[in-house]
Order: C-alpha cells, then sequence, then structure tokens
C-alpha cells in the first residue's frame, strides 16, 4: 500500500506512516461502531448462515452503507459461499474487507501536464467545503504548486471572507469581487487570471445553497460554461464535498448534485467526529465516483488522498 501526494508522487515513509495513523485515528469510532454490530451478529456462531447474512445486512444499513450497495455486498457473499461449500463466521472480516475494496475505487491521479489544473467545488453549505479549499491550497502549496482560488460563492458574505483568511493563511492567490456579484464573473477572471500568471491550480468556490434549489444547479452550470470561454476544457474536475456526519443526507446530496452538474469526484469531511463513516462505501460505489479526499481532523494537513486499500485496512483494523 504505497500512499501518494495530489499529483501522484509517493509519500516518505515518515510521511506515509503519519496519514496511516491520521486515518486510523479518523475511523477510531466508525470501526468500534461496526465490530461492536459485527461481534453480536456471529455471536455463537460457526459458519455463515442465512440468519448471519440477514443480520449482517442489518448491521451494514444500520452503519451507513445504504441499501443499495448493503444487498450488493450481501449478494457477493453469498456467492462465495455457495461456491467455497463451507465459510465460518471467523473469515466474515477477511470477506468483508474484500468485498468493500471491490465496489470502491481509487482515483486517479491529476495530471501535472495540465494547467492551469481547474476545480470546481460544489456542495450544500455546512459540509467544510471552504475548508476543504484551504487544505487543498495547502497540500498544493506544499508539493511546489502555485494557487489561485476564486470566490465564486458570493451570496454569503461569510463565505468571501472565509476563503479570503484561507487564502491569507496559506499564502495563495484569490480573486474575488465582493459578496452579490455574479459568481460566474468571478470564476471567469479567476481562470483568466491563473492563465495569464501560469498558474498550476485553480479552486473555484461555488454558492452552497439547499441542494433542493433547482436555481443553484442552473448556476453551477453558468459557472462551468464561462470558465470554458477561457480554458475549453475547464473545469478538469467537479469536486462534491459532503459531510460524513450526516449519513443518509449525504447520499441524497449526492444524488441531486451528481443529477445536476458533472461530478467527477467526492471529498468526505469530518470523519473523525463521527461513527457513518460506513457512507463512504455507500456513496462511492452507488454513484460510481471515486473518493478523492478524506477530512480526517481539523488540523491543515488532515485532509488525505483516498486511498481504498487504507480506508478498508482502517476501517477493519483490529
Amino acid at each position: 500500500m504505497a500512499f501518494f501526494g495530489l499529483f501522484g508522487k509517493k509519500k516518505g515513509v515518515a510521511e506515509e506512516a503519519a496519514g496511516k495513523e491520521a486515518l486510523d485515528a479518523g475511523l477510531e469510532r466508525s470501526r468500534e461502531g461496526l465490530f461492536g454490530k459485527l461481534a453480536r451478529a456471529v455471536a455463537g456462531k460457526s459458519s455463515i448462515d442465512d440468519n448471519v447474512l440477514d443480520e449482517l445486512e442489518e448491521v451494514l444499513v444500520s452503519s451507513d452503507v445504504g441499501v443499495e450497495t448493503t444487498l450488493r455486498i450481501i449478494d457477493r457473499i453469498q456467492q462465495r459461499v455457495k461456491r467455497d461449500k463451507y465459510v465460518g463466521t471467523g473469515e466474515l472480516n477477511s470477506m468483508l474487507r474484500a468485498e468493500i475494496a471491490d465496489l470502491m475505487k481509487d482515483p486517479a491521479p491529476m495530471d501535472p501536464a495540465v494547467k492551469p489544473y481547474v476545480i470546481m467545488v460544489v456542495g450544500v453549505n455546512g459540509v467544510g467545503k471552504t475548508t476543504t479549499i484551504g487544505k487543498l491550497a495547502n497540500a498544493f502549496k506544499k508539493e511546489g504548486k502555485t494557487v489561485v482560488l476564486g470566490a465564486a460563492d458570493t451570496f454569503r458574505a461569510a463565505a468571501v471572507d472565509q476563503l479570503r483568511i484561507w487564502s491569507e493563511r496559506v499564502g495563495v492567490h484569490l480573486v474575488q469581487q465582493g459578496m452579490n456579484a455574479d459568481p460566474a464573473a468571478v470564476a471567469f477572471d479567476t481562470v483568466q487570471h491563473a492563465k495569464a500568471k501560469e498558474a498550476d491550480v485553480v479552486i473555484i468556490d461555488t454558492a452552497g445553497r439547499l441542494h433542493n434549489k433547482i436555481g443553484l444547479m442552473n448556476e453551477l452550470t453558468k459557472v462551468r460554461n464561462v470558465m470554458r470561454k477561457v480554458i475549453p476544457d475547464a473545469p478538469h474536475e467537479v469536486l462534491l464535498v459532503l459531510d460524513a456526519s450526516t449519513g443518509q443526507n449525504a447520499i441524497e446530496q449526492a444524488r441531486q448534485f451528481t443529477a445536476a452538474t458533472d461530478v467527477t469526484a467526492l471529498a468526505l469531511t469530518k470523519l473523525d467526529g463521527t461513527a457513518k463513516g460506513g457512507v463512504a462505501i455507500g456513496i462511492s460505489e452507488q454513484f460510481n465516483i471515486p473518493i478523492k479526499y478524506l477530512g480526517v481532523g481539523e488540523g491543515i494537513d488532515h485532509l488525505q488522498v483516498f486511498n481504498k486499500q487504507a480506508f478498508v485496512e482502517a476501517l477493519f483494523k483490529s
């Protein structure tokens, strides 16, 4: 298992070890809840029969994996038990690891040849969207990349102010026009500035009003189309930020945003403060969109590039 930086560069041994430790700690509450339920499900049983599978189904659903993904996992385990004739409950953890890892996929590394690489960040208010942008900007800068931020969430003064604070903290350039400015105009100016300055990465913040507001989705389309007047294939990534602690509501948000715009990657925040880490499995599998980043702490460095093997190992670590 190897942890990689944002542009696919392999991390050093010490940095990789620190990343694994942070991930283990971030998934502690989810891991404890899952193992407790699994232990009760198989207590006193030696083989995986229909009763165990029924219990397992309940465990996964109650761990926020989601009904559709849970049924897919159960079906895979049933097929394996049928094929292998006899499978003991002691093998259940390893089977779950394998099946869950197989359902998820690692994100493709960013192409360093694309310059500037434009990321449009979407998500409802309160999920940690602007904080994720700040942490991303910091990570890119640590890799030696020049970063430009665009404050296109102009419907809330607090959003622009928060992004300005992050830009100053990290030391990257911010393009802003203030509250009530045209978001598309801000996005246009941001990518135009980044292209002129030959920046490596552009990160555009967008409005985060309720996901069931059709006007917001139309605005996102407008922002995307305007950026393409400067860079024809922009944005290169549409990153949907979701709060893992909201469980099934995060899945509903993913459903709404993926229906309205071409989401290409996911960032899950607040994993360290919730027992609902299982939602990562359901979201990734159900929408066939890779999780790219995990927020596993409040620190500026507590944002990790997703690695499915590392995630599954941390979730099932005994």
